[in-house]
């Protein structure tokens, strides 16, 4: 308890890419993170919440069963683990897709999987697949690696997930088909359960984050005749904003831009007239 309210009690994953990447957004978010990786739990008074470091396979059955509020983990295993779980928000990091492999050359298609032994991490995932285009095949399911299973004679084909390629090419294998599922980091919360307390402030931070990664702010100097040409250009996310200059006839406009069109909108002002364009970025938001 911190000031008579329960803490909202958050899965975060405890190790790898995702780990990283989500202890980032949330101290970018304002909350306290953990500095020794052997911490399990982290209880932020300040902010109302309490953080418990997991095997990201595990994230979504507590969330599920109701012992955790909130879970961070991968799209992939929340399908896998099949828990009573809502996906209520992506994260934009931990892509990744999920494909079929089978050796090169050797012809695949969805339709030849028909009494095939398919090896792979994420079983429960792989069955959804099959049964949706009504495939009857054997699916095994082996944990870390699953390139080598068709060459030692453990199965026919594979699904893993791909990042280059190069790992399957190395075992003599090459994807077919379309991608089963394609993840990412997302955030999930109880089926049905309804949000718990301190919710909505997490989540509104969180997207805060998120969106601010996403745009930077511009400032830029503008002749009046050219002003709502410029705010066509940048028209911001509600409405840019446009004071006068002490210098007659200028004015000065702000508004957020998207991070990835940055340089080619600082062209665009430029040809139109505008100067002393500047770049800055955008920490935290609330829009």
């Amino acid at each position: 308890m911190t000031d008579g309210r329960c803490l909202l009690r958050v899965a975060v994953p405890n190790k790898g890419v995702l780990a990283a990447a989500s202890s980032d957004l949330l101290r970018e978010a304002g909350y306290r993170q953990r500095r020794d990786t052997r911490d399990l739990v982290v209880v932020d008074n300040a902010n109302g919440v309490e953080f418990f470091y997991l095997r990201p396979r595990d994230i979504a059955v507590y969330v599920a069963g109701g012992t955790l509020d909130v879970g961070l983990t991968g799209r992939d295993l929340v399908l896998d683990s099949r828990a009573g779980v809502e996906e209520r928000q992506p994260l934009g990091f931990g892509r990744s897709r999920l494909h079929l492999a089978a050796p090169t050359g050797s012809g695949r298609t969805i339709e030849s999987l028909q009494g095939s032994r398919i090896a792979t991490s994420y079983a429960g995932v792989v069955e959804e697949f099959l049964k949706e285009r009504a495939v009857s095949a054997h699916v095994i399911r082996l944990e870390g690696a699953v390139e080598t299973a068709v060459r030692l004679g453990v199965a026919d084909v594979v699904a893993d997930v791909v990042d280059t390629g190069s790992t399957l090419q190395q075992a003599g294998l090459e994807t077919f088909g379309e991608p089963i599922l394609v993840s990412e980091a997302v955030l999930v919360t109880r089926a049905g359960g309804g949000d718990p307390d301190g919710y909505d402030t997490f989540s509104r931070r969180v997207r805060g984050v998120l969106v601010a990664r996403g745009y930077v702010m511009m400032d830029y100097d503008i002749e009046a005749v050219s002003v709502e040409a410029a705010c066509a250009i940048t028209p911001g996310i509600e409405s840019p904003t446009v004071s006068p200059l002490q210098r007659s006839g200028w004015f000065a406009v702000r508004a957020m831009v998207p991070r990835g069109d940055a340089h080619r909108v600082m062209d665009q002002l430029y040809d139109l007239g505008a100067r002393g364009i500047l770049v800055t970025d955008i920490h935290a938001c609330r829009l």
